[in-house]
């Protein structure tokens, strides 16, 4: 079916290959990357809540907590943004790159401390500083004074003099060359250079492209600093269609196809900077089914992210979200397999390892993920779901940690936070249940509901003698079916009479008693 629509609107046809799927609305833009028909990377941004994670504010330090060591810093949002002073130290190199020395022509500066960071940063003072988590919850947005721009082959950071390469390029011979292309770069006195991972086997004019293009950027953002007193944005991260094109289309992406023409146009004009012969892999889709439902990505999307996700061997994998932490249970569902039980519960558990890898990527959850792995009794199986795991995790742009099963069968993680997981941008707690996930049974419902009338109706009998009861219908139901003989009892002992009236819009758990005569609530 999509290949006979690819056809018809003329897009390439490949067999097998990675897609990437944008589809641009008025509301939100999504991004899908597709390996071999496979979802593996999604994406949602809405004009409601842009990411903000990137851009960088001029802001003021509004006050300075020794205790936590850090500073709150006013950055134009309702909650002042939360900045460590370890965030404040100048030039914090990440660890994941290798750091590559170049000469310079200043002598030695003096190594500041976290002790430094309040007399740098005193109360009043205006400082630049990045996000780097946004607002979650209650808390608001996490900067840093470490400022990058991630370009196409490069990251920029203008206030570090050091240049490294990404520790996941790992061919000796290939960090060799990039070492060498790296000490070649012009790159201005008091400013640090990054190799990409996606810079590996690039030729060396196109990194001299990325660097003008991020020291153009760099150029303006120190205008903007210049020119706006804080609190001021100086600086947007680019929004999803943009950033995706920046990330994702690489030497990898065999096609990138789009819904909206002004997208597309934009992505040809990024691309065109540094790669003409990738605008080819650009395609428009024009098509009256929904791009989504056309590449069979919509019902991916709605399948992912259930509860419950089915694995290819009949086990499945539970999701559950808490405050603290996600956890996330294996069981061997259908996969009763044959006689080899300990093979059965291996197969169960790679194929979760996989799984689970994926869905934290899809959902984008963060923070200390639990995973109840059924029990292997080999420690070679338990390595082997271990070592799967650790190599599917490599593949996450979010910086993850994770530890070998324990004795209990459970395995510890932590994933890379950086915004609201998607199903809490995407969904919002049941008004029903209050968030709980279940209801009261219309038998607990009932025993609450003889209780109350127990206890009105002993309180009232001097009064009023026509009490009136309005509830859901289900649990209406359940009375008169199963509990008549009981509500009889109730009128005899206090000579009262009971009549119900069945209300849809009662939540299951609710009802209420009043005087039939006037209407008038009963309290119990």
């Amino acid at each position: 079916m999509i290949e006979k629509v690819k056809k018809i609107l003329g897009i390439p046809v490949r067999k097998t290959g990675n897609k990437l799927v944008i589809s641009v609305e008025k509301l939100e833009r999504r991004v899908a990357l597709l390996e071999n028909g496979r979802l593996e990377e999604y994406s949602v941004e809405r004009n409601s809540s842009r990411n903000i994670v990137g851009s960088v504010y001029k802001g003021k330090v509004k006050n300075i907590e020794m205790g936590l060591k850090a500073m709150f810093v006013d950055i134009g949002f309702e909650k002042n943004a939360f900045l460590h002073f370890w965030d404040a130290i100048p030039a914090a190199l990440d660890s994941g790159i290798e750091e590559i020395d170049r000469p310079t022509k200043r002598g030695q500066k003096k190594r500041v401390t976290a002790k430094d960071i309040p007399d740098i940063y005193p109360v009043g003072s205006e400082v630049i500083v990045q996000v780097t988590k946004g607002p979650i919850g209650t808390k608001g947005p996490r900067v840093t004074t470490n400022l990058s721009f991630a370009g196409r082959y490069l990251v920029l950071m203008p206030f570090s003099e050091r240049s490294g390469i990404s520790r996941k390029i790992e061919n000796p011979k290939e960090r060799e060359r990039l070492r060498k292309i790296l000490r070649e770069l012009e790159i201005p006195e008091g400013i640090g250079v990054i190799i990409r991972t996606v810079g590996e086997g690039q030729r060396a004019r196109y990194f001299v492209r990325d660097l003008r293009v991020l020291l153009d950027q760099w150029s303006k953002v120190e205008e903007a600093i210049k020119d706006h007193p804080a609190p001021h944005r100086v600086f947007e991260e680019p929004d999803l269609v943009d950033r995706t094109v920046r990330d994702f289309l690489t030497d990898e992406i065999d096609e990138v196809i789009c819904d909206d023409r002004p997208a597309i146009d934009r992505m040809n004009e990024m691309v065109g900077q540094i790669s003409r012969r990738a605008r080819n892999r650009i395609q428009f889709y024009d098509g009256g089914t929904p791009i989504f439902e056309t590449f069979g990505i919509q019902k991916q999307i709605d399948d992912a992210f259930h509860r419950q996700v089915w694995l290819k061997c009949g086990g499945y994998i539970v999701f559950d979200e808490t405050e603290a932490l996600v956890a996330i249970d294996v069981n061997t569902g259908r996969n009763k397999g044959g006689r080899d039980v300990e093979k059965t519960i291996l197969q169960t558990n790679l194929e979760a390892a996989d799984e689970i890898a994926r869905q934290l990527r899809l959902r984008n959850v963060g923070g200390l993920i639990i995973g109840d792995f059924i029990d292997m009794k080999s420690r070679k199986d338990q390595q082997q779901v271990y070592n799967l795991m650790k190599e599917r995790l490599r593949r996450d742009k979010a910086k993850t940690h994770v530890l070998a099963l324990s004795a209990l069968g459970l395995m510890e993680m932590t994933r890379q936070r950086a915004q609201e997981s998607l199903s809490d941008s995407i969904y919002e707690n049941c008004p029903y249940c209050q968030g709980r996930g279940v209801v009261k049974t219309s038998m607990t419902t009932s025993v609450e509901l003889h209780r109350a009338l127990n206890t009105v109706m002993r309180k009232y009998q001097d009064t009023v003698h026509d009490f009136r009861v309005i509830l859901n219908p289900d649990v209406l139901k359940r009375l008169k079916e199963e509990d008549e003989e009981l509500l009889v009892e109730l009128e005899r002992r206090y000579a009262g009479r009971l009549m119900f009236r069945g209300d849809a819009s009662y939540h299951h758990e609710r009802f209420t008693v009043t005087d039939a005569n006037n209407g008038a609530e009963l309290k119990a």
